[in-house]
């Protein structure tokens, strides 16, 4: 099998939490279930997903504040916080709060861009100012600063019997250090290295200069990178979808397979107007999925994971596909658990 010149430093996992509408604690309680397990399996990260008016996790940051007290290691992540959705100011003292309740173990993600179905939900969500509202960039720059301790208002001290800050409070001392952003354009990868944040990249880019996924997310890194004070050192993780299948039953595996079939030629061609491109889900042996891996040209070039659980699969699964990972696929690919 060929090495890549560094060992996997990080492994995480992502999830996205569903539910059952008539039962929403026990998909709540199967995601906190299945971070408890990827600490004691030894995963460096745990992440979770965000969703909107659907059946999965709308509340990551909750979730994690309470996954933060049923762990004491792992890191906790979101992958990725849509701040269409958010007010900066509200998201940053919320994040702070729950790094602080983590003894320093937030990593949170976002993105940026309209609300999904923004015409339909934009009178619930923004009803005085939906057309005004600035969902670029912009809208990331505020929350950084924000956490990084930058003044929120130019008034502070004794008012009364009240004490008054002119930054979030509680601060959380290097958050800002940890703040990633999801990004699948060659412009998002820029400006989240210029603004010193990490990179999530993930099993879905934009097809701009090319239509071969592994290249097109090569180059995103890279210009990440490129473009960070930190150069080569500044923090890439990639989030493809993996299902190692070492010890899954058959019925499991036809499962797996099944899942990945149908999703397949979506990966063929770019997809819509945006010319989005999807990498096929990696399904088999762990051995099989390592050397897939190092065949891949952006993986070569990191030495961090989250790879993503798939949507739909039952709590049972994920936990034979996370032993896996832990025990076959991450030592395979030179990653040791966490202590």
């Amino acid at each position: 099998m060929p090495l890549t010149s560094e060992p996997l430093r990080k492994l995480g996992f992502l999830t996205i939490g569903l539910f059952d509408e008539a039962d929403p604690r026990q998909g709540h309680e199967s995601t906190l279930e299945i971070v408890e397990l990827g600490e004691r399996l030894g995963f460096d990260s745990a992440w979770v997903r965000h969703r909107h008016l659907q059946y999965g996790i709308s509340s990551p940051v909750a979730v994690l504040a309470a996954a933060s007290q049923r762990t004491s290691r792992i890191e906790l992540g979101t992958a990725v916080i849509p701040l269409g959705w958010e007010n900066p100011l509200r998201l940053a003292e919320d994040l702070a709060t729950v790094d602080i309740l983590s003894g320093g173990r937030l990593n949170p993600g976002v993105s940026v861009g309209p609300p999904m179905h923004y015409d339909t939900v934009k009178q619930a969500l923004h009803p005085d100012t939906a057309d005004a509202e600035d969902f670029g960039y912009e809208r990331v720059r505020r929350l950084l600063d924000f956490v990084r301790g930058e003044p929120a208002t130019d008034f502070s001290g004794v008012e009364g019997f009240e004490v008054f800050s002119n930054r979030v409070q509680p601060h959380a001392e290097g958050l800002g250090r940890r703040m990633w952003y999801g990004g699948a354009s060659l412009r998002s990868a820029r400006w989240a290295g210029e603004h010193g944040m990490n990179f999530l990249t993930s099993s879905v880019v934009k097809a701009e200069e090319s239509e071969d996924f592994a290249e097109i997310q090569l180059s995103h890194i890279r210009t990440f990178r490129a473009h960070h004070p930190d150069g080569d050192r500044a923090r890439v993780s990639q989030g493809l979808v993996v299902i190692p299948t070492d010890t899954a039953t058959p019925e499991q595996r036809a499962k797996y397979d099944a899942y990945a079939r149908k999703r397949l030629p979506r990966t063929a061609t770019p997809q819509g107007p945006a010319r989005m491109m999807f990498a096929p889900d990696l399904v088999g042996p762990s051995a099989e999925i390592a050397e897939r891996l190092y065949a891949h040209a952006a993986f070569r070039e990191i030495d961090e994971v989250a790879f993503a659980l798939p949507f739909t699969f039952d709590h049972e699964d994920y936990v034979q596909i996370l032993t896996d990972i832990a025990t076959a696929l991450g030592p395979a690919l030179g990653w040791r658990p966490a202590a």
